[in-house]
């Protein structure tokens, strides 16, 4: 049996302002069949950016090492600082899987092998763009990764280090118009579009690139027992009523149980704050009229009654299993984002808890 590994890749701040974050997404989980493990939003600071920068020159061999100062430059010059009213915002997706390292590198392609035939995310994303003389005029390279097993686990311990600090909720990174009304709402990629890797995550944040919106949190998580009772709770009068006492708890149990991976009925005590089976994604979307925005695109809860083009008439199968959830007003927003604990660093100890695992089995 191939040993697991991790790698990374990292969203850039022109792939996060040109909302091709969700198209990138689809292609990592889909074309690389790995498990994504976890993510963070960074505002990297300069002492980040310069360190990080420092790791990436490596290459003996003299075209490949200019493909990697090009990379060191574009680092140094785009991951700090401000554009337009924005400080640069990174999104790092972490990876596990076996042979990971080598299949984030087939997927992600080599910058200078473009083809623009959709091959790869630097393919369709990317630009490498020279002159008659072959100088480089333009480079981006719209993901950044590392492509041998030490220098990602370097790399992603880097990133851990600083994910106290520079990562979270980036949610004063924006300059907004001071009459602007900004909100800030959380979406909910469910688990209906995790039971094998596919298309359906990045296409769910696809959609939702329509709003305009800014991602300013991300955070791959699994609900508790206890949190979907509680980020549910509401909803059990709702169906008690609609249902009788009865068939209406059994019917909100059955939604703990699509959120959780386990009924409350049937769920130890002592399993109740564990981390579920079921895996989603959260996902704090800002910026001016953001809840009303998200749920205009998600669309009503019953995909039947969907209008085409939204989430849950594309993504959604049933009135359970409808691809995803959204706030339906800011001070809910805040009460969910309180119970997924959105700004919690999950990042941190599952990079430091897997290595620590390898060092001690080797």
């Amino acid at each position: 049996m191939q040993a697991e590994e991790l790698s990374y890749a990292i969203v850039t701040p022109y792939s996060m302002r040109k909302s091709r974050t969700g198209g990138i997404i689809a292609r990592l989980i889909s074309r690389t069949g790995l498990d994504l493990l976890g993510a963070r939003m960074f505002a990297p600071s300069a002492e980040l950016v310069r360190k990080y920068a420092e790791t990436i020159v490596t290459e003996k061999d003299a075209r490949h090492r200019a493909t990697q100062e090009l990379i060191r430059d574009y680092v140094l010059k785009n991951f700090s600082g401000e554009q337009n009213g924005q400080r640069a915002r990174v999104l790092l997706l972490v990876f596990r899987g076996p042979d990971a390292v080598e299949k984030v590198q087939c997927t992600v392609g080599h910058i200078v092998h473009e083809r623009t035939s959709g091959e790869t995310i630097r393919d369709t994303f990317g630009d490498y763009i020279t002159d008659d003389s072959g100088k480089v005029t333009y480079f981006e390279p719209a993901v950044l990764s590392a492509f041998d097993a030490k220098a990602v686990e370097s790399d992603l311990k880097l990133w851990a280090e600083f994910s106290d600090r520079d990562g979270g909720i980036l949610d004063q990174v924006i300059t907004f118009p001071a009459e602007a009304k900004i909100e800030k709402t959380l979406v909910l990629i469910k688990p209906d579009n995790f039971t094998f890797p596919n298309l359906r995550p990045g296409g769910v944040i696809e959609v939702f690139s329509r709003t305009g919106l800014y991602i300013v949190g991300f955070k791959v998580h699994r609900m508790s027992v206890a949190q979907a009772e509680e980020f549910y709770g509401p909803v059990l009068p709702v169906l008690e009523k609609k249902l009788g006492p009865g068939k209406g708890r059994g019917a909100w149990e059955e939604i703990v149980e699509f959120m959780a991976g386990a009924k409350p009925s049937e769920c130890p005590p002592e399993k109740r704050d564990e981390p579920g089976t079921e895996k989603c994604i959260a996902i704090v979307y800002q910026g001016v009229d953001a809840v009303r925005k998200i749920r205009e695109v998600l669309g009503p809860t019953d995909p039947a009654k969907a209008p085409p083009g939204s989430i849950r008439k594309e993504f959604g199968q049933t009135i359970m299993i409808n691809a995803a959830h959204a706030s339906d007003s800011v001070e809910n927003a805040k009460r969910e984002m309180g119970i997924v604990q959105v700004n919690e660093n999950n990042f941190k100890p599952l990079i430091e808890n897997f290595f620590h695992r390898n060092s001690v089995r080797s």
